[in-house]
């Protein structure tokens, strides 16, 4: 009786071409565990990235020992920095004289030293004396500072690499998770023009099957 064959993908591995045989260990360590590792590392480098100009732009208001150590110059930049970042010509979130000013006088007036954020955010709301200071405290506790890019890797990984596509390669993975991973860059996407462009493409190589 005479075997079925599969239809195999052109990215798929040819084992009866492959002259060296992984074994299931290492076969799982180039599959799996150095694509997660890999992933993991990525996005633990994008999440590093992001706190470190989250720090820059907020850092000085992280507490009230932070702000008071800041003299008037240091001061004065960060509070341009901020203002340069929510600043548009749509909005002005803070002005930059006013909000300088506040701070310098938060500095004198706000009781203890060891307040955080969200206590300073508490005691200038109700002194209601620094509108400036209120909206850019209320600006750092809402703005989220961690990413779910790893979780959602994994979570498309795990739906993309299973058991019955052991043998994808790396090429195709990539595609595929980017493909899920930005669906809402993907929705966007006129299906019609890719269609096209791959159609031109392979125009060459259908003339010749065709003859």
């Amino acid at each position: 009786m005479e075997r079925s064959k599969r239809k195999k993908h052109f990215d798929e591995i040819n084992d009866e071409d492959d002259e060296l045989q992984l074994s299931a260990t290492e076969s799982f360590k180039v599959t799996y565990f150095l694509v997660v590792v890999d992933t993991a590392i990525a996005s633990l480098n994008d999440q590093f990235v992001q706190l470190k100009e989250f720090e820059k732009v907020f850092g000085f208001l992280f507490n009230l020992k932070k702000l008071k150590s800041l003299d008037e110059s240091s001061l004065r930049k960060s509070c341009t920095d901020f203002a340069k970042t929510f600043t548009h010509e749509e909005s002005h979130d803070v002005d930059l004289d006013d909000f300088f000013s506040e701070l310098k006088v938060s500095q004198v007036t706000l009781p203890n030293d060891l307040m955080s954020a969200p206590k300073i955010l508490q005691f200038v709301t109700a002194v209601d004396c620094y509108p400036n200071v209120s909206v850019a405290y209320r600006i750092l506790l809402t703005i989220p500072v961690t990413v779910a890019s790893a979780e959602r890797r994994f979570s498309k990984l795990k739906l993309l690499k299973n058991c019955l596509r052991s043998t994808m390669l790396q090429d195709r993975l990539n595609g595929l998770a980017t493909c899920c991973i930005e669906k809402d860059i993907l929705d966007n996407i006129d299906l019609e023009v890719v269609l096209n462009d791959f159609a031109s493409r392979n125009a060459r190589r259908s003339f010749f099957v065709k003859h």
